[in-house]
């Protein structure tokens, strides 16, 4: 059976999605479709669309990976003096979107901010290959560069200065949560007639609604 007639028999997929197949936990139900997402190949399904805004309401967006998901929300990590980090820091409120384009398949999240702490962020720096480790060390992240030696200089000095030795995690690098407060689920459809499903936190626990397309 090809990967194409496996998806046409799933609900939500070419057939529509109905509330009904979604679970009533939305961290649940996004494990589900990620999960998914990543054992039908699609191409890098953790790329995740980070949006910000200054406290002025000026947004910025860019694209990262997401590095964890529970019930507390979904992490990402960069420096902390990046421009994405400065506004969060501000602002802290940021909205998330990943598209899945061989699924038809979105998910939005809205949500508030907070780091990590820093045994997450440590022990999250601490899987990653010495290269990029050595990357966090070196990168002043968003400052202007007068040239691609001024940062690999940079790189070669940290990596002699860590020679031997483990690469321990910068003070101005780690991770931020985003705490969800809506999750939406979008499923595409033909002529454009998808599905959508809206989750809301409120004090009772998640609401769901269909919302028109």
């Amino acid at each position: 059976m090809s990967i194409i007639t496996k998806l046409c028999a799933l609900p939500g997929i070419y057939r529509g999605l109905a509330v009904e197949n979604l679970d009533p936990d939305p961290i649940r139900q996004f494990k589900e479709w990620y999960q998914f997402a990543k054992r039908t190949g699609c191409y890098w399904p953790d790329s995740v669309n980070l949006a910000t805004a200054t406290p002025e309401g000026r947004p910025s967006s860019r694209l990262m990976l997401l590095k964890g998901v529970d019930a507390r929300g979904f992490v990402l990590y960069t420096n902390y003096e990046s421009r994405k980090a400065r506004e969060l820091e501000a602002n802290p409120h940021a909205a998330l979107a990943l598209h899945w384009v061989e699924l038809i398949r979105q998910v939005r999240i809205e949500g508030s901010v907070a780091r990590v702490s820093h045994e997450e962020s440590n022990a999250y720096f601490q899987s990653r290959l010495r290269g990029s480790r050595i990357g966090a060390w070196a990168s002043r992240q968003s400052s202007v560069l007068a040239s691609r030696d001024e940062f690999e200089r940079a790189c070669r000095e940290y990596d002699a200065k860590f020679k031997g030795g483990e690469v321990p995690l910068p003070p101005y690098w780690g991770g931020y949560r985003v705490t969800p407060e809506v999750i939406e689920f979008w499923q595409g459809r033909r002529f454009r007639w998808h599905d959508r499903f809206r989750y809301t936190r409120t004090a009772a626990g998640w609401t769901i609604e269909r919302l028109s397309p």
